[in-house]
């Protein structure tokens, strides 16, 4: 079930701080040029959304045994823009899973809402050139917890995998500029230098065969 927004889009969790969080969204996408000043902008109320423990749903912090990143990981869709350009999702991975290395291809602000994880971040060094090639890089290794958070400017920071290292179930929100779910992007086997396309999907509605 979903209900529509005032701009058209589409609501799956009707909770009113996320409803009043897309729409600081909206209102900042359309006041401000570029997404590097756009994810500055709305950094404090993304953490207001992350610090309120009362609005996501039981039913969007379950795992997903047949979910498209496997090891149980959920991914649920919470909003959707009329144009698909805009999505907010939970990610459930629980514990000791962990997500394959992989890409989101849009500006972002991820934020752990429960859980810890540990994440490592890669950047690609190879030109695209080979297909079914791809050299990684880790760059960075780090724990995030409850309220932590990050920017995806791509090309950086856009490339990482995420694990959960609490005993509970790790739950991060997502913003991004695309419709994350139902575009193809990329995982990657950095240990012997594979990349693949792959799908994600959400856990609560299907994607269009021609997405």
């Amino acid at each position: 079930m979903s209900t529509k927004g005032s701009d058209g889009g589409e609501f799956f969790c009707d909770a009113l701080q996320m409803r009043r969080f897309i729409g600081a969204v909206h209102d900042q996408r359309s006041s401000i040029g570029g997404p590097a000043k756009l994810v500055q902008s709305l950094q404090p109320a993304f953490t207001e959304l992350l610090s309120d423990q009362g609005w996501l749903p039981g039913e969007f912090c379950a795992p997903n045994p047949e979910g498209g990143m496997g090891g149980g990981i959920a991914s649920w869709l919470l909003y959707r823009s009329a144009g698909k350009d805009l999505t907010l999702m939970s990610l459930v991975v629980p514990s000791g899973s962990q997500t394959p290395v992989h890409d989101h291809l849009a500006w972002g602000l991820v934020g752990l809402y429960r859980g810890e994880q540990d994440e490592d971040i890669y950047n690609r060094t190879d030109n695209g050139s080979v297909e079914g090639i791809a050299n990684l890089t880790l760059v960075r290794q780090r724990r995030l917890l409850p309220l932590s958070f990050y920017e995806l400017l791509p090309p950086e920071g856009d490339i990482h995998r995420v694990r959960t290292a609490s005993a509970e179930a790790s739950i991060s929100i997502h913003l991004l500029g695309n419709d994350v779910g139902c575009v193809l992007r990329h995982s990657f086997e950095p240990t012997i230098d594979a990349v693949a396309e792959f799908r994600s999907g959400y856990s609560n509605l299907a994607c269009e065969e021609a997405e």
